[in-house]
């Protein structure tokens, strides 16, 4: 190894402690020493220095512990005379600077509580770009993906590239790979991130493109995010920093990217990254430590040109990811599934309420269809203008030896999540639901209609070659066409609904998870039983069972019933189990049968949302279709905004069409006979399942006597109807107990 090497980072480390020192006798003299030190919103005090040393830092004054503890650190300056191996003496300056940094940082927060935005997205209007130390909430959020694998790793980013569009290009060959990008530091006053927003790159936890910082100190965040997630996930103690170090070596697949010159500063920082076994590659010509030892590979490897330092970098780490190679125009990843197109970014849509969309898969014939066709039936986006809206109706046809009809709406549910995963495309809803936004940058980069076919028939080969031989997709884009698709779907979707028409949830022990919606709705945990169909209205009892079948480690998970806690409002000890895993501990418990008392969460796929109307001693629901206002005074989107977010919100909650029907529909707040207005599409849509159940409930004409928008869109525009008509909900229990 280089004496330059070790000379320049030793230099660096005594350079960063002593800064850090300076810094602290500021600030005891500007500050109580019993002024509380803290990351906000967080458990673990300084987390670095916490996890490998135990120290706890709660106050100004215990920062002198560890600051001493890194001037203890500081090897000896490098000599000429010395002929001593430098990587270890190296390790230690490194560590020391760390450990600063990290004091360095508290301190900026001690001064400047509002310097960063402690949330999951910056808001760049308000020129608050930088997010920090994650919160706790982002932790168990995003942690435990970097321990069950679904992040094989993170790219810890400092510096700036030479131009906006190689920043871009880096970026999103990560992302590509799905790994997070945590970036810090400047290079010449430029950051990474000032790159990416000038050229229009959403970032924030949600798109995998962290901000913590400007300063090279800020990086620190990085190693204390990686460390939390070991303690919290992995079950490593503080203090045990041999454990520590090692589990980040053989379970965080991390490394750093230095882009610009690096100084003594980023060579001390790249050196204390070493510990952790997380290489750095440079951009720049810089001394090299080639030998393995601490590091998988390389310890410092330069020269790395930007078009191959993806490539490069998780080849050192030893990182094995898997790339969707798929040919079309933009990016596709699940880095991209949480991307939203907002209003300054749309070319055009589809369904949502501004047309009609609609998606159905079906079995074929292995000779009635050719593998990898993709007709587009109608317009495409290259006849379309900006702020245009188009009907969609999107035709998957499957043939498999092994495939059956019971996987028709599983194969179908992916449909959402796959054209998520293209960049600058929004999918939200299924069946005859779905809503899909196109970006302006999208189109620019020559997206088109046909490419959601070639996404599909790629991914189901990938995810599904065990069950299918063949994919053929149409798309058709012309009214009539769509029209004829979604009556026929329709009537695939009763066929589906009425599998299970006659079970029960007493029927079984076991209910099915289902997390794909997690995207959009961090929190939300769907679980779907015989009498509950999952709240998309796309996967019953039945569909999430052929599910698991298919793919047992999937989104679709066996929840064992256990002890009835609640028969009533439906709550059982084995689902709130399994809730507060899948929620990472989020959410504790919620009620199947109840929307008033802790009812079950809710993400934005919702097919309907039901509402309490105090006044009328019962509730309303809303179908996604109906845009109009309603009696609770607000309209299906603006209830989706409010509680759709995976929130469990008493006096609402998310269901499917079917679900109103079912038997244990609401049954803990009186069921269905509580239904006092809806809107006319929806009632005339499940008009005979109303009648039928009405009748079952002793009620036969209860269809008539639930309002709708030609009643009143007010309670007290509906109240003096339901008095008329003598609606039973006027004369239950109260709805809301005293």
């Amino acid at each position: 190894m280089s004496k330059l090497v070790a000379f320049a980072g030793i230099q660096g480390g005594y350079k960063v402690v002593s800064t850090a020192e300076g810094e602290l006798r500021k600030a005891l003299g500007a500050f109580d020493a019993g002024s509380k030190i803290e990351f906000p919103n967080t458990g673990y005090y300084l987390p670095v220095i916490y996890s490998l040393t135990g120290i706890k830092v709660e106050t100004l004054e215990d920062l002198k512990k560890p600051m001493e503890f890194a001037r203890g650190l500081l090897p000896p300056h490098i000599k000429g005379r010395n002929h001593l191996p430098y990587l270890g003496p190296l390790l230690d300056a490194g560590m020391a600077a760390i450990f600063s940094y990290e004091i360095i940082e508290a301190l900026r927060i001690l001064r400047e509580p509002d310097f960063y935005l402690s949330q999951e997205d910056p808001d760049i209007e308000a020129g608050k770009i930088w997010l920090g130390p994650a919160d706790d909430t982002i932790l168990r959020k995003r942690g435990v993906e970097f321990v069950d694998g679904s992040a094989p790793g993170f790219a810890a980013i400092v510096g700036a590239a030479p131009d906006v569009e190689t920043a871009k290009m880096i970026v999103e060959d990560y992302q590509r790979r799905s790994l997070y990008i945590f970036c810090a530091a400047n290079h010449n006053g430029r950051t990474l991130i000032d790159q990416l927003i000038e050229g229009g790159v959403q970032i924030g936890w949600n798109t995998r493109i962290v901000p913590f910082g400007p300063d090279i100190s800020s990086a620190v965040f990085a190693l204390g995010f990686a460390n939390r997630a070991a303690m919290a996930f992995g079950g490593v103690q503080p203090g045990d920093y041999r454990k520590m170090l090692l589990y980040n070596k053989d379970r965080i697949f991390a490394f750093v990217n230095a882009l610009g010159d690096i100084g003594t500063e980023w060579a001390v920082a790249a050196a204390g990254c070493v510990n952790w076994g997380f290489p750095t590659l440079a951009d720049t010509d810089i001394p090299e430590i080639l030998p393995t030892g601490i590091c998988t590979y390389e310890h410092v490897v330069a020269n790395v040109a930007h078009d191959e330092i993806c490539q490069r970098s998780v080849e050192v780490r030893g990182l094995k990811t898997i790339v969707s190679e798929i040919e079309i125009p933009c990016s596709f990843g699940p880095a991209y599934e949480g991307e939203r197109v907002r209003g300054a970014d749309l070319y055009c849509q589809t369904g949502g309420g501004k047309s009609q969309c609609t998606e159905l898969c079906k079995m074929a014939e292995m000779n009635e269809i050719d593998d990898g066709k993709v007709d587009v039936i109608g317009k495409d986006l290259g006849d379309l203008k900006e702020g245009d809206t188009l009907p969609l109706g999107i035709y998957v046809q499957i043939a498999g030896r092994e495939f059956q009809t019971d996987f028709e709406p599983i194969i179908e549910r992916q449909i959402h999540h796959l054209i998520n995963y293209i960049q600058g495309v929004m999918h939200i809803g299924q069946r005859d639901i779905s809503w899909i936004r196109i970006s302006k940058a999208a189109v620019e980069k020559g997206f088109t209609l046909k490419d959601i076919g070639v996404v599909l028939h790629a991914k189901f080969h990938q995810d599904f070659g065990n069950i299918l031989d063949k994919v053929q997709v149409t798309l058709y884009s012309k009214k009539a066409d769509v029209d004829k698709l979604t009556k026929r779907a329709r009537a695939e979707y009763r066929t589906r609904d009425e599998r299970v028409e006659n079970m029960t949830d007493e029927d079984v022990e076991t209910y099915y998870s289902c997390t794909l919606c997690q995207s959009f709705a961090p929190n939300h945990v769907c679980s779907v039983s015989p009498e509950r169909t999952g709240l998309c209205g796309a996967y019953n009892w039945m569909d999430c069972k052929a599910s698991f079948e298919i793919n047992p480690t999937g989104p679709n998970q066996p929840i064992e019933k256990g002890e009835c806690l609640d028969p009533v409002l439906g709550q059982w000890k084995g689902v709130n189990e399994f809730v507060y895993k899948a929620s990472r501990g989020n959410v504790t418990h919620y009620n199947f049968y109840s929307m008033v008392k802790d009812p079950m969460t809710t993400c934005g796929c919702c097919e309907a949302i039901a509402a309490l109307l105090p006044s009328c001693n019962g509730v309303m629901t809303v179908n996604r279709e109906y845009a109009g206002e309603t009696p609770c005074g607000m309209k299906f989107t603006t209830l989706a905004g409010v509680m759709g977010g995976g929130q469990s919100s008493p006096g609402f909650v998310g269901h499917s069409k079917f679900n109103v029907t079912q038997g244990k529909f609401i049954l803990g707040d009186g069921g269905l006979l509580r239904m006092v207005w809806m809107p006319k599409i929806l009632k005339e849509e499940i008009k005979e399942r109303i009648e039928r159940r009405g009748k079952a409930l002793g009620c036969p004409n209860l269809y008539d006597m639930i309002a709708d928008e030609t009643v009143g869109t007010t309670e007290e525009e509906i109240l003096p109807f339901l008095e008329k008509v003598g609606h039973p909900a006027l004369s239950m229990d109260p709805i809301i107990s005293e």
